[in-house]
């Protein structure tokens, strides 16, 4: 599924992050939360990422 799903901001590749639950638009510094299995991939639902997360992806 996630090779179907893009960022609606920037139409980018979604990297999964496991420990947070959520899909990540590294280009745009976003994170959408996934509850009970579904991506809420609204604008208002994203949230910007920290710069310690932005590193953290970059490893």
């Amino acid at each position: 599924m996630l090779a179907i799903l893009a960022c609606p901001s920037c139409k980018g590749k979604l990297v999964w992050n496991e420990e947070k639950t959520e899909l990540v638009c590294r280009g745009e510094q976003l994170a959408y939360p996934v509850q009970q299995g579904i991506p809420a991939l609204l604008a208002s639902a994203a949230r910007e990422l920290t710069l310690a997360e932005l590193e953290q992806l970059k490893s």
